[in-house]
């Protein structure tokens, strides 16, 4: 098994497939580093040797912004938003949705479970 940036890339799936694995790297992103390491896109994992396996590590290490770095970067710039108390900032801070979904039906993802209200009695 292949481990690149700390992740264990599974071994049985296409390399432009695998390194999607790894958070920050997509498909396209992916099709990229195979491009400038120089290795075909359809091989498999397993069929990787050590130094080609060597080569996606630096281009991974030198070019792109992945995992741990990544997850800091997103929580810094969340962070950013809700000190400076900007509508994106309160909606990230109460837990609703931040880009104009509507939340009168849905947004269960964002708020939670529902939490019932019981009616007024007479």
């Amino acid at each position: 098994m292949a481990r690149i940036a700390g992740v264990n890339i599974p071994t049985a799936k296409r390399i432009e497939v695998a390194l999607t694995y790894i958070y920050g790297i997509g498909r396209k992103t992916a099709q990229n580093i195979c491009a400038k390491a120089g290795i075909s896109l359809d091989r498999r994992v397993h069929e990787l040797s050590d130094e080609e396996v060597a080569k996606i590590r630096d281009v991974i290490d030198n070019n792109v912004v992945v995992e741990g770095e990544l997850r800091r970067e997103v929580g810094v710039n969340i962070k950013r938003l809700m000190d400076l108390g900007c509508y994106r900032g309160l909606r990230h801070r109460k837990g609703l949705p931040v880009r104009g979904q509507s939340t009168k039906q849905n947004a269960r993802t964002r708020k939670g479970k529902r939490k019932t209200v019981a009616n007024k009695k007479k």
